[in-house]
């Protein structure tokens, strides 16, 4: 069966967000361009490492004298996205890899959420096997690395407004208390 790829080349928003209580958050990868819209889950950590390696990848294009495009450090105050998620979120797959890249074509930061493969077939595959995975489903969003700096800024503020840290133990701290692992010998 083909891939089916979402794509977004200019979209009106890309954003990380939540639905639900910290400590039982679900994530979202979300896109919208007019009345378009999709919403990808995803993991707090694959979040988290998306926004470090888009940071990395921006300074990395900016510290390059031979590159055209030049990323800014700071996020310019017209592109702060503090809304929540489009409503309603509607889960379109759950993101297993990701990929992050230039295009230099368009001078765009590109992200890549492949399907989750939840059917356990990669599992059930012999030794002769040597098909490649195709993930049933692909969101490829590109953006200018304005907007990447920005959506770097506000999923690590997202990923981070969570349940608070224990100073100890560097355990999350539940809303309904909790027990820290260093006073507990």
């Amino acid at each position: 069966m083909p891939t089916l790829v979402h794509e977004y080349d200019w979209p009106d928003r890309v954003v990380v967000g939540t639905v639900g209580r910290p400590g039982e958050r679900t994530f979202y990868l979300q896109v919208r361009d007019g009345a378009r819209c999709i919403s990808v889950a995803l993991e707090k950590e694959q979040s988290v490492l998306l926004a470090e390696k888009m940071d990395q990848l921006l300074d990395e294009l900016s510290a390059d004298d031979a590159h055209p495009v030049t990323a800014p450090k700071d996020v310019p105050a017209e592109l702060v996205d503090e809304d929540p998620l489009e409503q309603p979120v509607e889960e379109e797959f759950r993101s297993g890899a990701m990929g992050l890249g230039w295009d230099p074509r368009t001078a765009q930061i590109v992200i890549e959420a492949f399907a989750l493969d939840l059917s356990g077939e990669d599992e059930a595959a012999g030794p002769e096997d040597d098909a490649v995975y195709e993930p049933s489903e692909v969101l490829r969003v590109r953006i200018p690395v304005g907007a990447a700096r920005a959506f770097a800024q506000r999923t690590r503020e997202v990923a981070f407004a969570g349940r608070p840290i224990c100073p100890l133990c560097a355990r999350p701290i539940d809303p309904d208390g909790h027990v820290c692992q260093l006073t507990d010998e």
